[in-house]
């Protein structure tokens, strides 16, 4: 008697990783302005395409040392839906948003005049270097959103806004044509709509569009984007 093949098992989505992404925003024009980069067309992930800087959460961002503390809405809300949370790993994702904004563009957000920040870090070593201490209190979160089921790489991000005038200093030679990023640009909302965006960022920028019409700083429900059974769909947390 022969057996009857089974059939192939579906292959269980990747799990997503911790990560945070920022928008710069500068308003000291008429027109608000956010900071975009372009993701080099070599990269895996997002090839060619204009996005926020943004990254994986790294264990120094747990430890590092920090001027400030999250606003008490913005831990609440960073902890909502999360497996084992804590005001470690709400600070930790604030201060990845921080880091990864230095190692794309070169900018370090924070306070100055405060001596050298410790760290052991290698991802730090830049801000003990300038003197920066990160500050995630002048962070606002304003999204969060998990990469569909059926990439290969997948990321659990918070994304946050800080002003412009939260920059304690900027590096140059970060952005590059052999770089993560090959170019930046400060964009208006209009301009930034007709560049290259994926959904996500594109839906993003409209988040942060309608935040400032209400108040960055106001205690209100934040959009939580993920897809579920191959639909897409909008929550508040």
């Amino acid at each position: 008697m022969s057996e009857i093949p089974s059939s192939p098992s579906k292959p269980r989505p990747v799990h997503p990783r911790d990560a945070a992404s920022l928008i710069l925003l500068d308003r000291t024009g008429k027109t608000p302005r956010v900071l975009m980069g372009r993701r080099h067309a070599g990269h895996a992930f997002m090839p060619g395409v204009m996005v926020f800087p943004g990254g994986r959460v790294e264990p120094a961002d747990r430890s590092m040392s920090a001027y400030g503390t999250l606003a008490a809405h913005t831990e609440r809300g960073l902890l909502t839906r999360v497996v084992s949370p804590s005001p470690a790993k709400a600070r930790a994702l604030a201060l990845c948003a921080i880091r990864e904004t230095f190692e794309e563009t070169g900018i370090l957000l924070g306070e100055k005049g405060l001596g050298a920040p410790a760290t052991s870090s290698e991802h730090w070593r830049a801000f003990a270097e300038h003197e920066v201490f990160p500050s995630p209190e002048s962070l606002h979160f304003v999204a969060r959103a998990i990469t569909p089921p059926a990439m290969k790489r997948r990321f659990d991000t918070r994304f946050f806004v800080a002003d412009a005038n939260s920059i304690a200093h900027r590096t140059e030679g970060v952005v590059g044509p052999d770089s993560e990023l090959i170019e930046t640009k400060w964009l208006s909302f209009d301009e930034a709509r007709a560049e290259d965006l994926v959904w996500i960022t594109r839906t993003i920028l409209e988040e942060v569009a309608k935040r400032l019409e209400i108040g960055l700083e106001k205690d209100v429900p934040v959009p939580f984007y993920r897809e579920q059974r191959g639909v897409r769909s909008r929550e508040e947390i």
